[in-house]
């Protein structure tokens, strides 16, 4: 079973870390939109925004995604907790599925590699967020910390 720790000393630099992707990913859609509009929503042009390849559908996403992460980051609850894990699953997926038909026509969403590194990156420090902003009562974090320390039975 899993063990998140809870009441992480640092979690406030996680919630921050969260918000700053959130807003860097609402700014590239904002821009996005802004610099595709007008043209098909899955065009395959060579259009640019905060240094990755977009269009409209990905922009108009990366919007709504980048909303999202920013409420989930706001929140002092343990919604930006599952928020930030599931975004970071999210990202590293769709990083690797964009990446395997990034020269293909199915590369619906206009990536290039360098959109593939961004993505991958967010999601690691995504799923970092996730896994150390866990929320909890002041018992639940003690009896947390005492799992962690107890000793393994057999003298390990």
């Amino acid at each position: 079973m899993a063990h998140f720790p809870v009441n992480h000393p640092a979690r406030a630099l996680y919630r921050v870390l969260a918000g700053v992707i959130g807003l860097y990913i609402l700014v590239f859609g904002v821009w996005g939109v802004a610099v595709t509009w007008g043209e098909g929503l899955f065009d395959r042009g060579s259009n640019w925004a905060l240094g990755l390849r977009t269009n409209l559908a990905f922009s108009l996403v990366s919007v709504i995604f980048g909303a999202v992460l920013i409420v989930g980051a706001s929140r002092r609850s343990n919604l930006g907790h599952y928020m930030n894990l599931t975004a970071g699953v999210v990202f590293l997926v769709t990083g690797v599925l964009m990446m395997s038909v990034l020269q293909t026509s199915a590369n619906f969403l206009n990536f290039s590699m360098s959109t593939v590194i961004v993505s991958l990156l967010f999601g690691l420090v995504l799923l970092a967020t996730g896994l150390y902003d866990k929320i909890g009562p002041p018992e639940h974090a003690e009896a947390e910390r005492r799992h962690r320390r107890a000793t393994v039975p057999g003298g390990r």
